[in-house]
């Protein structure tokens, strides 16, 4: 007997046997018992003869939920046992063999035939000689429906799609046709009224009308105007029942930011102590979006006040121009300086993530570092990588950072030395089984110089507080002059292994140990640090409070740490 079977049936998964019901399967089957189980669902009967009404239609369910998963010859014996006030349900499946396939023909025809949009992947589960699963199935043509909706072929549909099942020969036949049709196209992008003229809205635009539609072009475009930082809110829309001649009309329905904001904040750390900050930003000031914003920072050792303007480039999100210019004054134990800055910066995120800055700037330094004063001129190019991977959220589960920084100057041209400077930084995040959390971090840097002792304290290597080897004191360590005055380093090398424990939501137990040192040898030795913290994610970011003792040095006592902001 030929039997045919259009394949629509719905597969369910059951963590457990309802109580009424006890499902039996020989031989063991964990998957068939789990979809008998969920198509039977909960049985409710005050008594056995109202279980018997039961038993039929439950076996009819039992014998489409094995049929789902390809036993179509299973025999299915109901059985009521138990007293009379609680009766339970059995069901004694006895499977036999499985309905495998015999012919498979999976195609799809048309425009989109042996494209990349439908690479279909290869799968073991439909071919010849394989077990008929009906889940398989329909989860192939749902991906084939969302790959035609994702790529624009809003015309296709199936010209064939069943399942031929011979029970008696325990085979089946799978016909499953997809014609694509015309893959439809984007037109132009239009933006409803904004205070910003067309030719900035349109760099906006990553893909040129004509391009075939891609679904995630609709998205990028709606994160790229978000992040440009003119919006307040963006909703992109792409309508297949508005096209024309197969060209999608693309809308993007955006309301403008307000153009001024203010920020205030404050904070304390055992590195400067406390310390406020205020901010004002311009988000924009023309129809070109350009942009500008100024901040200032105040705390007992420094001081810094700074201001920028912006230039848009292409595309604007990502590549900007900026102009730079500020001051800091800064008094730590034995430093003291005071930086006028004016520069340019010229920011781009690549196609591949990383960040890059490539700089000019002049800068002028008075200082003094322990008994020697001066003054510096030094016109500095410099050029910067920055790329953070992270699982996403305020407090992140796992991840990397790198930062790389290269900076240098010419004696004679405007500068008053030689140098180069390079500074790296490298972080680590995973947890595993959501409690046990690991951090890592490496830094190292150094400075070539024909004239080491005139360059400024704000480029030299100091190690020690909060951020670096936490047994010390805030730029504690570095050589020191014949008064002991320290004096800054050549080189800088710092590593931290930490380990947190979350011992309650929000709240985590760390313990780390600390190494390496600002040195102008690296024969000079590394010092050593260990201790324990706390960590409390707060709505703002991860808040850490450390006590930490040096190995190296023993009578530097115990050190207290406060700090926050994010571990990548």
């Amino acid at each position: 007997m030929l039997r045919v079977v259009i394949a629509t049936s719905l597969l369910f998964v059951a963590g457990a046997a309802w109580a009424q019901l006890d499902v039996r399967v020989e031989p063991s089957n964990s998957e068939v018992r789990a979809n008998i189980e969920a198509f039977i669902g909960e049985l409710k009967a005050e008594s056995r003869r109202d279980m018997w009404r039961l038993a039929r239609h439950s076996r009819e369910q039992a014998e489409n939920a094995a049929q789902a998963l390809g036993y179509y010859n299973a025999r299915i014996r109901p059985q009521v046992e138990g007293p009379d006030d609680a009766p339970v349900l059995i069901l004694h499946v006895q499977l036999g063999e499985p309905v495998r396939y015999d012919r498979v023909n999976i195609r799809v025809v048309g425009p989109g035939e042996g494209t990349r949009e439908f690479a279909l992947p290869s799968s073991d589960r439909l071919r010849s000689g394989e077990t008929l699963h009906h889940g398989h199935y329909e989860s192939l043509k749902s991906l084939i429906r969302n790959q035609a909706l994702r790529y624009g072929y809003f015309s296709g549909g199936f010209s064939q799609q069943r399942i031929r099942v011979n029970p008696l020969a325990n085979q089946a036949d799978l016909d499953l046709v997809y014609r694509t049709g015309e893959r439809y196209r984007l037109g132009e992008v239009t933006f409803t009224e904004t205070p910003f003229n067309e030719d900035l809205l349109q760099r906006m635009v990553s893909f040129e009308p004509g391009t075939p539609y891609d679904a995630d072009l609709i998205a990028s475009l709606n994160r790229d105007l978000l992040s440009a930082g003119y919006f307040e809110s963006v909703q992109v829309s792409a309508p297949n029942a508005q096209a024309v001649d197969g060209v999608i009309p693309v809308q993007a329905d955006v309301q403008a930011r307000k153009p001024h904001s203010l920020g205030f904040g404050g904070g304390f750390s055992t590195d400067v102590g406390p310390r406020a900050r205020a901010n004002w930003t311009q988000h924009w000031l023309n129809a070109r979006g350009h942009s500008r914003g100024a901040e200032m920072e105040l705390a007992g050792p420094r001081q810094n006040l700074s201001g920028y303007y912006q230039i848009p480039l292409t595309p604007p999100m990502s590549n900007t121009l900026r102009f730079v210019t500020g001051y800091q004054r800064e008094d730590i134990d034995d430093v003291e300086s005071q930086n006028l800055t004016v520069g340019a910066q010229w920011q781009r995120r690549l196609d591949s993530g990383w960040e890059r800055v490539v700089g000019l700037r002049l800068e002028q330094e008075k200082f003094s570092v322990g008994n020697d004063r001066g003054n510096s001129t030094l016109l500095i190019p410099s050029l910067s990588f920055q790329r953070v991977r992270s699982s996403g959220e305020i407090d992140p589960t796992h991840g990397w950072s790198v930062q790389f920084d290269l900076q240098g100057a010419k004696e004679g041209v405007v500068s008053d030395i030689d140098f180069v400077r390079v500074n790296s930084t490298v972080k680590g995040l995973y947890t595993l089984a959501d409690k046990h959390r690991f951090l890592g971090r490496v830094q190292g840097g150094a400075i070539a110089s024909n004239s080491f002792s005139r360059v400024p304290p704000s480029l030299r290597f100091f190690a020690g507080g909060d951020q670096s080897v936490r047994g010390y004191a805030y730029r504690n360590l570095s050589p020191r002059d014949e008064s002991g005055d320290r004096i800054g380093a050549r080189y800088l090398a710092t590593g931290t292994l930490e380990y947190q424990y979350e011992f309650r939501s929000g709240w985590r137990a760390a313990t780390f140990v600390d190494h390496g040192n600002a040195v102008d040898s690296w024969d000079d030795p590394l010092k050593t640090s260990v201790g324990v913290g706390i960590r409390w994610v707060s709505p703002v970011g991860p808040i850490r409070f450390d006590v930490a003792r040096s190995v190296s040095d023993p009578d530097e006592g115990f050190r207290l740490h406060f700090s926050m902001g994010p571990d990548l």
